[in-house]
C-alpha cells in the first residue's frame, strides 16, 4: 500500500492566525472569562484544546456576561460587535483577512447601489457575516439554478464566499449576465482554498482511495470531499484516525491523504500513521491464512511484506522492519514441528500444552495489540505476563497504572487474567514490553465514548484541584472547568477533593487524552426535570420539606427539591412580627413550608412558614379573659399608644388613655418598645383579631390592699380621682376605634 500526502494540506494563514491570536488573548487575560463567538474554527480537536487554555464557546452575545469575545475567523456581521461593545465587553477581532476582505466588498457594494448576491451556503457563519456587511440586504445563491432563478435588476454585485470552489462561482456569475445592465463581481475566493482543491483534485486522479481529513462541519473539508469524489477516487471524509475502517481498502490500493484549511497537523499525521499500521494488519491476515491452509512449499514460496511508501509524512524504516519482522514470524514453520518445549513447560507453572494449542499460542503479538494474558510473577518493579511467544511479557512498575502509594502486588496478583497492551514486540532481550495502563486506558476511552454518544451520567471521584478547575479519575485524566463545578459560582473547591461527582462528558477528544466532564450540566438536568414536576404536581395549599438556601432583608429562598426554590417572604415568617429573616430562621435549616403561589409563566414560587404552624388566635377566648392581668411585652409605640405581645401572633393595644391614671400626650413618655409591662385585659374580639389592654387598670388592680383600720375615722368625702364616668367611657370608645384603624 502507499500512502501520498497532498501539496497544501492542513492550516491556512486564516486558520493558524485565528489561532494564535486565541492562544495570545488567553495569555494576557488570566483570570479573566474569554469566549469565542461560535467554534474558533471547524476543528472540534482544535476547539477542545482552546477549551483547556479556559477558552469557552458562547452561541450568541447574550450569553455572555463580561470579560473577553473573540470573533472568530469566519467573521460575524457588523450589528454583533456593536453589541458586544455596547455590553462593555472587550472585542479581539480574529477574523480572516480574506473573509474581511469579502465583508468589506460586499458592504461597498451596496453602498454603491449594487442589489449584492453572495455565492456560498447559506446557513454557513462566513456568510452570515458577509450578509451582515450589506446589513442583510444581499441574496444568498448555493448553484447556478439558484442564480437562474433570480429576477432581472439594474445592477448586481457578485461576491463569494471564500471557500467556495472557483468553477461554481464562475458559473453563477455567468448565470447572472443578462440578467441586468451591469454585473460586477470580486472573486473573494480564498487562494489558499483553491490551491487545496487543485492539489485535492491532482492527487485524487492518480490513487484508488482518498482520505480527507477535517470537521464534518467544515465547508472547505466538505468541498475537498465532493471534489475528490468527482475525480474519481473512492473518497472517504474521516474526522480523526479512529473513523478509519480497514475495510475500506485493498491490497495494493494506493492512498491520498488531504485535508482542510482548519485541520491540524497532528491529526493528519495520526491519520497517516493509523494507514502504515492497516497496511501491516493485511499483510498479517494475508500471510496467517497462506499458513494455516496451504503446503509447505508455498509456505517457503509465500512474498514478504511490502514495506509503506509513505511521501511526506516523515515515517522512519523502524516500523518497516517491525512489519517485516511479524510477517516473517506469521509464514515460518511452527516451531512445536521442531519439538522444542516452551518456558511454561519447564518452568511447571501451566501443564504442557498440545501441539495444536502450542502453534495457535506461539505468534508473537503485534505491537499495538490488546492481548489477554496470565499473571506468572509479581515484583516490586514489573509484572511478568504470559502471552504467547518464546518468554513471558513484562509490564514496567510505571506502566501498570499504580495510584499513589500502590504497591504492584496490591492489584495483581499470580493466575490474575488481565489484558495488556503491547508496546514493543522486542526488548533486545526477547522479552515483550506490556503496558496494563494503556490497556485500561483504551478500555476505558471506548467506555467514555459509548458514554458520550449516549449522553449517559457517569460517577468519579475528585483527584486534584487545579488551575480553573478539579482532575477527576474516569480512567483516564478527566477535567471539571470550575464554571462547570456547580449551577452557581463556587469559591472554595478545594473542599470537593475526594468527593465522588455525578458529571456528564460534553468535550471529548481522544487523540489529544483530553476529556472535559459537567457536573452543573447533571444538576441542571435534574433542575429542569424536578421543575417540571413541582408546576404540574404541586398545587397551593401543598405542604413541602424544603432547606433554606440564602436569606436576605426580605426573606428566604428555600429550595424546595434539586434546587428549584421559592421565596418565603418575612411577612409570612411567623404570626407576629419579624424584624429580619435571621431572627427566625439560619441557612441550610430545613423547614416545612406551605406552597402559597405557582407561577409556571415567570417560574417564581410563594411560600409561607407560618400557614404550617398553629394559629394563636384558635380559641383566643379560652386562654384570655377579660379581666386577667397578663404581662406583656412592648412591641412598638404609635401616637393613639402601644401595641402589647402577649404571645408569638397574638398582640394587643393599650390605647393612650389606659396607658396611665394621669393625661398622656406623649405614648414614650410611660412606655418604650421592648419594655416588659403588666396589661389587663379590658376587650376580646376573636373574629376580628383583637384584643383591648390597660396598663391603668392593671395598676389599679395590682395596687395592694391598705391595712385595716383599728380605730373609726370620721368619714370624709373620697377624693376625685380627676376622670368622669363620661370620660372613661369615651377612652374605652377611642380604644376600640383606635385599635380597628391599627388592626
Amino acid at each position: 500500500m502507499i500512502v501520498e500526502l497532498a501539496d497544501n494540506a492542513g492550516f491556512c494563514f486564516g486558520v493558524k492566525r485565528a489561532i494564535e491570536t486565541a492562544v495570545r488573548t488567553a495569555e494576557e487575560n488570566k483570570g479573566v472569562p474569554i469566549y469565542t463567538l461560535g467554534p474558533l474554527i471547524h476543528s472540534p480537536q482544535t476547539v477542545a484544546r482552546l477549551s483547556a487554555l479556559g477558552i469557552r464557546v458562547a452561541d450568541k452575545i447574550e450569553d455572555i456576561d463580561n470579560g473577553v469575545v473573540i470573533i472568530r475567523s469566519h467573521g460575524v456581521p457588523p450589528q454583533t460587535i456593536e453589541r458586544a461593545r455596547g455590553k462593555g465587553l472587550q472585542v479581539v477581532d480574529a477574523t480572516c483577512p480574506f473573509v474581511l476582505r469579502a465583508m468589506t466588498w460586499a458592504a461597498q457594494l451596496r453602498e454603491d447601489g449594487y442589489q449584492v448576491v453572495i455565492v456560498g451556503d447559506r446557513d454557513h457563519p462566513e456568510v452570515v457575516a458577509i450578509l451582515g456587511a450589506t446589513d442583510n440586504t444581499g441574496i444568498v445563491v448555493g448553484t447556478p439554478e439558484e442564480a437562474a432563478a433570480l429576477p432581472a435588476c439594474e445592477a448586481y454585485g457578485v461576491v463569494a464566499q471564500t471557500t467556495q470552489s472557483l468553477s461554481n462561482f464562475r458559473a453563477c456569475v455567468a448565470e447572472l449576465v443578462g440578467k441586468a445592465r451591469e454585473v460586477k463581481f470580486y472573486d473573494t475566493i480564498c487562494t489558499a482554498t483553491a490551491r487545496r482543491q487543485q492539489a485535492a483534485r491532482d492527487l485524487a486522479s492518480r490513487v484508488d482511495v482518498m482520505l480527507v481529513v477535517g470537521g464534518r462541519n467544515s465547508a472547505n473539508t466538505t468541498r475537498l470531499a465532493q471534489i475528490c469524489q468527482e475525480s474519481g477516487a473512492r473518497t472517504y471524509h474521516v474526522e480523526t484516525a479512529d473513523d478509519i475502517e480497514p475495510s475500506w481498502f485493498r491490497p495494493g490500493d494506493k492512498v491520498g491523504v488531504t485535508a482542510g484549511a482548519s485541520t491540524p497537523n497532528w491529526l493528519i499525521e495520526e491519520v497517516v500513521q493509523r494507514m502504515t499500521e492497516f497496511d501491516g494488519l493485511q499483510e498479517q491476515e494475508v500471510k496467517n491464512a497462506q499458513a494455516a491452509t496451504v503446503t509447505e512449499e508455498a509456505v517457503e514460496a509465500a512474498p514478504a511484506v511490502e514495506a509503506n511508501a509513505v511521501q511526506a509524512a516523515g515515517q522512519g524504516t523502524a516500523e518497516d522492519a517491525a512489519h517485516q519482522q511479524a510477517a516473517e514470524a506469521a509464514a515460518a514453520p511452527s516451531q512445536g514441528e521442531s519439538g522444542e518445549k516452551t518456558q511454561a513447560d519447564t518452568a511447571g507453572e501451566y501443564d504442557a500444552p498440545t501441539m495444536a494449542q502450542y502453534d495457535e499460542t506461539f505468534i508473537t503479538p503485534n505491537q499495538g495489540d490488546i492481548v489477554r494474558g496470565k499473571v506468572v510473577q509479581v515484583s516490586s518493579d514489573e509484572v511478568l505476563v504470559h502471552v504467547g511467544g518464546k518468554s513471558e511479557g513484562r509490564i514496567p512498575r510505571h506502566e501498570l497504572g499504580l495510584k499513589g502509594d500502590q504497591e504492584p502486588a496490591d492489584i495483581l496478583t499470580v493466575g490474575d487474567e488481565i489484558d495488556v497492551y503491547v508496546l514493543r514486540t522486542d526488548d533486545g532481550e526477547g522479552s515483550v514490553v506490556l503496558s496494563k495502563r494503556r490497556a485500561d486506558q483504551i478500555k476505558a476511552w471506548k467506555e467514555l465514548e459509548e458514554k458520550y454518544k449516549k449522553g449517559e451520567v457517569i460517577e468519579a471521584a475528585v483527584t486534584e484541584r487545579v488551575k480553573g478547575g478539579l482532575l477527576v479519575d474516569v480512567g483516564v485524566r478527566g477535567f471539571v472547568p470550575a464554571s462547570h463545578v456547580a449551577r452557581n459560582y463556587v469559591e472554595d473547591l478545594e473542599s470537593y477533593v475526594g468527593k465522588t461527582l455525578r458529571l456528564k462528558i460534553i468535550e471529548l477528544d481522544r487523540q489529544r487524552n483530553n476529556v472535559v466532564l459537567s457536573h452543573r450540566q447533571v444538576l441542571e438536568d435534574e433542575y429542569q426535570k424536578q421543575k417540571e414536576i413541582i408546576f404540574n404536581t404541586y398545587k397551593p395549599g401543598d405542604i413541602v420539606t424544603g432547606v433554606v438556601r440564602r436569606l436576605t432583608d426580605f426573606g428566604a429562598f428555600v429550595d424546595i427539591g434539586s434546587g428549584v426554590e421559592g421565596l418565603l417572604h418575612v411577612s409570612e415568617m411567623a404570626y407576629s412580627r419579624v424584624n429580619h429573616p435571621s431572627d427566625v430562621l439560619s441557612e441550610n435549616q430545613e423547614i416545612k413550608v406551605m406552597i402559597l403561589n405557582l407561577d409556571k409563566e415567570n417560574e417564581r414560587i410563594s411560600l409561607g412558614l407560618k400557614q404550617t404552624l398553629p394559629d394563636p388566635w384558635d380559641n383566643i377566648s379560652s386562654k384570655y379573659h377579660v379581666g386577667d392581668i397578663v404581662q406583656g411585652e412592648v412591641t412598638r409605640t404609635v401616637d393613639f399608644g402601644a401595641f402589647v405581645k402577649l404571645e408569638d401572633g397574638v398582640e394587643g393595644l393599650v390605647h393612650i388613655s389606659q396607658l396611665a391614671d394621669h393625661h398622656v400626650a406623649n405614648t414614650q413618655d410611660v412606655v418604650t418598645a421592648g419594655q416588659k409591662v403588666d396589661v389587663k385585659v379590658i376587650s376580646i374580639d376573636e373574629q376580628a383579631r383583637r384584643i383591648g389592654l390597660s396598663i391603668r387598670e392593671a395598676k389599679k388592680t395590682n395596687k395592694p390592699k391598705p391595712e385595716p383600720v383599728q380605730e373609726a375615722q370620721p368619714q370624709e368625702e373620697p377624693e376625685s380621682s380627676g376622670v368622669t364616668i363620661g370620660e372613661l367611657v369615651g377612652d374605652l370608645g377611642a380604644l376600640l376605634q383606635s385599635g380597628s384603624d391599627e388592626e
